[in-house]
């Protein structure tokens, strides 16, 4: 399956809320959401959202996660089979697995304004673990890794801003943002994420 071309403001307003998919802009009057949040179609200019049935609530719920992150279904899918073999609630092991990708972790240090920013930066070859490039935006990074920007790439422009800057992160998390390197100081548990996302309908959906 292609990963979807929908405009990142459309795939928001489908959703019924803001995936933060454009970085700052998401955060100003500029959102779409801010502006016309409606969903797109035929139906946008009604202001009452469809009622869904029990399926379509965890149909959409799937989607608002797999969106946010800009999984693909197949690997999405494969997450939550990986956290079903393993230990713990199923939900809660899934979303930490897909919070310990790298380009995850990327954004989540702030060293990418979005996702999407942050998967390109991976793909190109900009960030370093351990000392070691890679170029693969689901990379499992381990508790203890340290995630840094290649360093014949610290000048890019894109780092230009970045550079002594005060960044919030999660508290498994630590960035450095004069040496442009962090490290993961633990896993992600569920207090480390968005508390929006309903993982026992994803759970259910899968299930069925």
């Amino acid at each position: 399956m292609a990963r979807t071309i929908e405009p990142d403001c459309r795939q928001c307003r489908r959703e019924g809320c803001k995936l933060f998919l454009k970085g700052e802009r998401c955060t100003t009057k500029k959102c779409a959401m801010e502006r016309r949040p409606v969903i797109p179609g035929q139906h946008g200019n009604s202001k009452r959202r469809v009622a869904f049935s029990e399926y379509g609530t965890q149909l959409r719920e799937k989607q608002k996660v797999r969106r946010m992150y800009g999984i693909l279904e197949r690997q999405f899918r494969e997450y939550y089979e990986k956290a079903n073999k393993m230990q713990g609630a199923t939900g809660e092991v899934m979303l930490s697995l897909i919070e310990r990708r790298l380009d995850n972790v990327v954004y989540r240090m702030g060293i990418g304004t979005s996702r999407k920013q942050a998967r390109q930066m991976v793909n190109h070859g900009l960030i370093t673990v351990n000392g070691k490039r890679v170029d693969i935006p689901s990379y499992q990074v381990k508790s203890g890794d340290i995630i840094a920007v290649k360093e014949n790439k610290q000048d890019n422009e894109a780092f230009k801003d970045l550079k002594g800057s005060k960044i919030v992160m999660p508290k498994w998390l630590e960035f450095d943002t004069n040496t442009l390197s962090g490290k993961i100081l633990a896993l992600p548990s569920r207090e480390d994420i968005d508390s929006d996302i309903k993982e026992q309908l994803i759970v259910e959906f899968y299930s069925r």
